[in-house]
């Protein structure tokens, strides 16, 4: 996609951020790849210094790291601290979940039976790489809908860069077609935990997601040839 030049301003910054933050986020860098200044200046026609402050919020997002004398690589994560992100994620999500069971509307409930009919379609989708990007976008509206539901705004706005990192860690797993074997499985948490929603069981919806989001790493385990990063 083309993008208009944003010259050096007060915006500059914020532009580059959001650009490489998406194309962190949907796996389009591997993990460990260097980030070269050079061709984002020419790319976005702006001075090094947007591109820097770009890089130093991306790094405080956990998405690149900034080596000293080195530069700017995607971020690379050892399996553990991948498993601990997850379980911690669980944590928070769940929490989430069980105010959401506590709060939720009518008209909230009909939302996520909405978005649950849209990914109950794409199991019938043969292309496992179609299947794979549809069922993350499905996923995270999914999730986005219990987020409002827990009427919360600070769990909401934490959960954002929490979320960013999951997907980046999904996107750069080394799975050619992240989580598209496990959809079905998949789609089947998020019926326990809609159910629960709909029950207004605050502490069955966190333990089915927690147990949903833990999963996902198993899910990755089995889906990646190699593991999903290294012990070291």
């Amino acid at each position: 996609m083309a993008l208009t030049p944003v010259r050096d301003s007060p915006r500059a910054a914020g532009v580059v951020y959001e650009e490489l933050r998406g194309r962190l986020i949907s796996g389009q860098f591997r993990q460990g790849e260097r980030i070269s200044v050079e061709p984002l200046k020419a790319e976005f026609s702006v001075s090094k210094q947007p591109i820097m402050e770009a890089l130093r919020l991306l790094s405080a997002d956990g998405l690149v790291d900034i080596i000293p004398q080195v530069g700017s690589v995607v971020a690379t994560y050892p399996r553990r601290e991948i498993a601990d992100f997850f379980d911690m994620f669980a944590g928070f999500e769940g929490a989430i979940a069980a105010a959401a069971a506590n709060r939720r509307s009518v008209d909230q409930l009909d939302e996520i039976d909405l978005v649950s009919r849209r990914l109950e379609r794409l199991l019938s989708v043969p292309n496992s790489h179609e299947r794979s990007v549809e069922y993350l976008k499905l996923n995270r509206d999914f999730h986005t809908t219990i987020h409002r539901m827990s009427g919360s705004r600070i769990m909401a706005s934490s959960s954002r860069r929490l979320w960013d990192l999951s997907d980046f860690l999904i996107n750069t797993s080394g799975s050619t077609d992240p989580l598209s074997t496990a959809t079905g499985n998949r789609h089947g948490e998020h019926e326990e935990i809609r159910q629960a929603l709909i029950d207004g069981d605050a502490e069955r919806a966190r333990t089915e997601m927690e147990h949903h989001i833990r999963e996902t790493v198993r899910v990755l385990e089995r889906e990646t040839p190699a593991p999903v990063a290294s012990n070291t």
